[in-house]
């Protein structure tokens, strides 16, 4: 009997040349492990997907075969962005139109076009924070070798509370309420147990919840808390209990304080972080996604269309760009621990390296903005024994960029190679 696939799943690798059994990489220089000092000219050796050995110098071996020459480069591991969503890249009104005009089948191959725009822009590793369920079968059919695409760590649909953040009804007429799924809306201890178990069961690698209002929400209810601190410890306790980590969505600072004393892991914008939030998310280890790049795409909907965005969300957009990167300026000399995101999606997919500068005009080193994009976002998402430096053992996941990164991290918006798993990326579509 033949095997027939889900449509959305039907996508092909692009064409490629066998890729040889050993692969020998020229590098003129190279960040192995970000927050250390860089190498000079290097022969990265790569076998089976896994780096087998960095040697000083250049050794190609006798018969020159399975050679990649990035002498002129610099080589670091690939990127990491912590917080995008795949499923779209419109957003506003254009966005809310396509939920309605157009079904998942539609939504699983805009999730794997913006994963190649993802790739080829040198993020080989992204953390899907939230989206009806495309993703979640994107992850799985490039784990498969089916198509091509980004490593995904995938939390299934984000959970808040009825009317909190997440609620996909919000801004809807009556007789539209009953479209959108509602099993990721919990109010009170037992429901909100149920709805980590409900996405655990989808499959979801991480939990993403909403403590504060956002500013998306279809409605003018703020940007503070919107979670009792009973509800977030439930989802937390069971998310854990799960061996599952939680991202938290929260702007306003109570509802960061809510988030930590549950125990959360991370915490998404940030934006009104004060200081005992601060000292909170210090004391636990948790790491801060600052997502500045959200502004661009703000900026450019709105250069383009005045009107892309409904009043009581433009109003928040607006506070929302004044704001942004306060908090990070803030928290770096706090010592809070950065992991690098920037909510793709609501910003351009394939434009994720802009978060860098941003980071940058905020506070951060360069060598640390880098380092939130690999070593940092790695140990976030569990994967720093796979991911995140170059290291033997380590999946071969490098990219490389003309200029030095660690003085401009402008160059990392102009990769000119991306290696995913010891296969070079056709950087073209």
């Amino acid at each position: 009997m033949p095997l027939f696939l889900p449509l959305a799943l039907q996508v092909v690798s692009p064409a490629a040349a066998p890729v040889p059994a050993t692969t020998y990489i020229l590098a003129g220089r190279v960040i192995d492990r970000p927050g250390r000092p860089a190498r000079g000219a290097t022969t990265i050796v790569v076998r089976d997907g896994r780096i087998v050995e960095l040697i000083d110098g250049h050794r190609p071996p006798a018969d020159r075969g399975g050679v990649i020459d990035l002498s002129s480069q610099t080589v670091l591991p690939g990127l990491i962005d912590a917080h995008v969503h795949l499923a779209s890249d419109r957003a506003g009104q254009e966005g809310l139109l396509s939920e309605f005009t157009e079904g998942p089948q539609m939504h699983a191959y805009e999730a794997q076009w913006n994963g190649m725009k993802t790739l080829r822009a040198g993020f080989t590793t992204v953390r899907n924070l939230g989206d009806d369920g495309a993703t979640l079968a994107l992850r799985d059919a490039i784990a498969r070798g089916w198509t091509t695409g980004p490593r995904i760590v995938d939390a299934g649909r984000s959970i808040s509370t009825t009317s909190g953040h997440m609620d996909a009804r919000l801004g809807l007429n009556d007789d539209l309420r009953d479209h959108p799924h509602t099993d990721n809306l919990c109010d009170g201890v037992e429901e909100c147990r149920k709805a980590v178990r409900t996405q655990i069961g989808r499959g979801a690698d991480v939990i993403k919840i909403a403590t504060t209002g956002g500013v998306n929400s279809r409605i003018g209810a703020g940007l503070g808390a919107q979670m009792f601190n009973d509800e977030a410890n439930a989802i937390v306790q069971t998310a854990h209990l799960y061996g599952k980590k939680v991202a938290v969505h929260a702007h306003g600072a109570d509802g960061i304080k809510v988030a930590m004393a549950a125990g959360a892991d991370s915490i998404e914008h940030g934006t009104l972080m004060d200081d005992e939030a601060i000292a909170m998310m210090k004391k636990a280890g948790a790491f801060y996604i600052p997502t500045l790049s959200t502004v661009n795409g703000y900026k450019e909907r709105i250069a383009r269309d005045p009107n892309a965005y409904p009043p009581e969300v433009r109003k928040k957009i607006d506070w929302r760009i004044s704001i942004t990167g306060k908090a990070l300026e803030k928290a770096v000399p706090a010592g809070v621990r950065i992991a690098f995101g920037t909510d793709a999606g609501v910003s351009k997919h394939g434009r994720n390296a802009d978060e860098f500068e941003l980071m940058v005009q905020h506070g951060m080193a360069p060598v640390q903005a880098i380092q939130a994009a690999t070593v940092n976002a790695a140990e976030l998402l569990g994967l720093a024994s796979e991911i995140g430096s170059l290291e033997p053992g380590k999946a071969a996941d490098l990219i490389a960029v003309a200029g030095d990164p660690l003085s401009d991290v402008r160059v990392l918006k102009s990769v000119a190679f991306v290696m995913k798993g010891g296969a070079v990326v056709p950087l073209q579509p």
